[in-house]
C-alpha cells in the first residue's frame, strides 16, 4: 500500500486589514478667508465674522410676488420656515448672512461666529452669503476686530451678461 502524503499548509500572502480607526485620513485644516475676498457663485469659504445686526423677514414678504393672474404650484409646507437677514463682517468688510431656521437663533447682534462651508448666493443681482445643510454655523469666542461696515458686498449690484466669441 502506498502511503499518502499531506501536503503542508499553505502560507497566507495578504497582510492583515488595518483597522478603520487607523486607515481614517488626516482632516485638513480649514482655510479661512476674509469677506472681501468673497466673489459671486463660489463656495466653500470659512470665515469668522461678527454679527452686526439681525432683521426677520416676515412670512407675507416671502410669499409669491409674482402677477396674479399666474398660478404657481409649489409643495405644501410641512413646517413654518423662519428666515432672517444678518449683517455679518470682519475687519475687511461686510455682507449680509441669510440666517435659516436654528441659524436665526444664533445669530444674535454682537456675537462672533464660524461660518464653515458657506456659500455666495445671488438675490436681485446682489451677493448673500449663505451655509446649507452641509455647512455648520457655531458660536466662538468674542473676536477684537471692528467690523468695516462701509465696505458691504451685498451693495454692490451684479449683472450676467453673455460674452461671445468672434
Amino acid at each position: 500500500m502506498a502511503s499518502k502524503t499531506r501536503a503542508a499548509p499553505r502560507q497566507s500572502t495578504y497582510a492583515p486589514k488595518p483597522s478603520p480607526v487607523a486607515a481614517a485620513p488626516e482632516k485638513k485644516k480649514p482655510i479661512f478667508t476674509k469677506v472681501d475676498s468673497l466673489q459671486p457663485g463660489t463656495s466653500g469659504h470659512n470665515l469668522v465674522v461678527k454679527v452686526v445686526n439681525s432683521k426677520d423677514v416676515p412670512m407675507n414678504a416671502r410669499v409669491n410676488r409674482s402677477s396674479t393672474s399666474q398660478t404657481v404650484l409649489s409643495r405644501p409646507q410641512s413646517r413654518v420656515s423662519r428666515i432672517a437677514e444678518c449683517l455679518v463682517g470682519d475687519e475687511t468688510g461686510s455682507i449680509i448672512f441669510t440666517a435659516r431656521n436654528e441659524q436665526v437663533d444664533i445669530m444674535q447682534p454682537g456675537a462672533t461666529v464660524i461660518l464653515r462651508n458657506s456659500k455666495i448666493d445671488m438675490f436681485k443681482g446682489t451677493m448673500r452669503l449663505a451655509v446649507d445643510k452641509w455647512g455648520l454655523v457655531e458660536v466662538t469666542q468674542p473676536a477684537d476686530f471692528e467690523v468695516k461696515e462701509d465696505n458691504n458686498l451685498s451693495l454692490i449690484e451684479y449683472e450676467l451678461v453673455n460674452v461671445t466669441e468672434e
